[in-house]
């Protein structure tokens, strides 16, 4: 009789290799100054003072990168983004052709999908799986950029969200903080 937890015991010992695998890789990553522990990992160099190259693949947090890297990682990524569009043959209801870089979200979502890109391409030993997963990332991704991320641009205008902007009321932010967290109930 066949052992009924053999098949588990075979895909625990699978995920095993992989979380191995990717330890390495972080490691690597780390080691290379791409990824840094801390809230400061912005995409910048190893030493978070906004010199040095940025490795691809590298988390990009654009608040965070140096003014003087800025411009060039921007011009990067807005080719990138271009290229993307075109190769994926995006309509403006799902990326907007003129005003995509005015919603930080859609931002947000194309950095992501970028460093992701630059990672599942770039990365040797992962060459089967990395670009399968990018484009099952890439899929979803502009799904929701045109769902929930672009407010009402349609057909080439843009039309600001109607919204409350929450982080521009101090005393908002003060009756937050002093309110606390919720009684346990």
């Amino acid at each position: 009789m066949p052992d009924p937890l053999g098949p588990l015991f075979d895909a625990l010992e699978s995920i095993n290799s992989e979380l191995t695998s990717f330890a390495a890789r972080l490691a690597r990553l780390e080691d290379s100054g791409a990824v840094r522990n801390g809230p400061k990992a912005g995409g910048t160099g190893a030493d978070g003072d906004g010199e040095g190259t940025r490795v691809p693949g590298a988390p990009v947090v654009w608040h965070q990168v140096g003014e003087e890297e800025r411009e060039a990682l921007w011009g990067e990524f807005a080719q990138w983004v271009v290229r993307m569009a075109d190769t994926y043959e995006l309509t403006t209801e799902q990326l907007p052709h003129a005003c995509w870089w005015e919603h930080g979200a859609v931002v947000a979502e194309l950095t992501a999908l970028w460093t992701g890109w630059e990672s599942a391409y770039g990365n040797e030993e992962d060459a089967a799986a990395g670009p399968y997963l990018w484009h099952d990332a890439w899929s979803r991704g502009i799904e929701r950029i045109g769902r929930m991320w672009l407010g009402e641009c349609t057909n080439g205008y843009h039309n600001q969200k109607s919204r409350t902007v929450w982080g521009t009321d101090p005393a908002y932010r003060k009756k937050i903080l002093e309110a606390g967290p919720p009684g346990i109930v």
